[in-house]
């Protein structure tokens, strides 16, 4: 079992709390960005946890596919217009 180091650690919190921006966001629009940065800290949290590849998916999917969907599903249904 190895230890957890400070940075890992730091990181642990950070995605811990950006999970919960996620989920005490209520506008559909806001919410869909702050996934997306909860997608780039999830890829740290895999890079600092030595697994690189999960990264780069983690990039394309959580970052980028993710919220582009969502961005599209809300300007078609017209939840999207403020």
């Amino acid at each position: 079992m190895s230890d957890i180091t400070a940075l890992q650690a730091l990181v642990l919190v950070l995605v811990a709390a950006g999970g919960t921006a996620v989920v005490l966001e209520r506008d559909p629009l806001h919410q869909s960005m702050v996934a997306g940065g909860f997608g780039i800290l999830l890829a740290v949290l895999f890079l600092v946890f030595n697994a690189p590849d999960v990264a780069l998916s983690e990039i394309v999917v959580g970052a980028v596919i993710l919220p582009s969907l969502v961005l599209v599903a809300l300007t078609r249904t017209g939840k999207g217009k403020t």
